[in-house]
């Protein structure tokens, strides 16, 4: 299904699937876990596929090799998580920019404007992905992000983005509480959110959540088409003749 090559600067290598005839009407880019790689979203892009043939989807590695296994080990990661949570955070940091500069070069690339792509992760690419949109404004329209936590408390709600949180009830890992407070303070704050925490799931990308992510893309409205369809309607109603 998917064939390896690299993105636009060279520089990380991506399983990568276009569509077969014309170019794609929308851009999912999904963030592996650490130590796993591409590969790891698999299942999630296959869903994807099927739901959205026209969509291209860009599987990266991570930008260094997972460094947790003494001696070394397969795999990658997009930051270490060597040392305390503080150290975690800031690392966490310093790699929004140089991901943020890899989904602009595919927008880029495929003449995707920035409403049009979305973002997935699982575990550390899901914190990975949250981040990004706490940083940096008009980046993806959408966010998947399962298994995954704020590492920083949420400040302000992402303009005009979707954000679909998907965890399971039993992951021993990034237990779901502290992400179900996180998403309460985002709707304070007038966040588009969802968050979903389905039993007898652990910390895994579970083919019920991956289910339930594809439901939510099918059915949740965001909040700016809604405030679109209330504007026209509202001019609408002015041009029309009283009677």
């Amino acid at each position: 299904m998917f064939r390896s090559r690299d993105n636009v600067a060279m520089t990380q290598a991506s399983y990568v699937l276009l569509p077969k005839d014309g170019p794609p009407d929308l851009l999912f880019v999904l963030l592996h876990g650490a130590g796993a790689d591409g590969e790891q979203m698999r299942p999630l892009a296959e869903a994807l596929h099927r739901q959205y043939p026209r969509a291209a989807l860009v599987l990266p590695n991570g930008f260094q090799p997972f460094d947790a296994i003494p001696g070394g080990g397969a795999g990658f990661q997009w930051f270490s998580e060597e040392g305390d949570e503080a150290l975690r955070a800031l690392r966490l940091t310093a790699a929004v920019p140089p991901l943020v500069a890899l989904i602009r070069q595919w927008a880029v690339k495929l003449e995707l404007s920035w409403e049009r792509v979305a973002l997935g992760g699982f575990s550390q690419g899901a914190m990975l992905a949250l981040e990004a949109l706490q940083q940096e404004e008009a980046l993806a329209g959408r966010v998947l992000a399962f298994a995954g936590s704020y590492a920083y408390w949420p400040q302000h709600a992402p303009q005009d983005v979707c954000i679909h949180l998907l965890h399971g009830k039993d992951d021993p890992e990034l237990p779901y509480p502290p992400l179900l407070d996180a998403a309460k303070e985002l709707m304070s704050l007038g966040a588009d959110i969802t968050a979903d925490v389905l039993p007898h799931v652990g910390h895994e990308l579970h083919p019920q959540l991956i289910e339930r992510a594809m439901e939510q893309l099918r059915t949740f409205i965001p909040a700016r088409l809604w405030r679109e369809a209330v504007l026209t309607a509202a001019e609408q109603d002015k041009t029309e003749p009283r009677h």
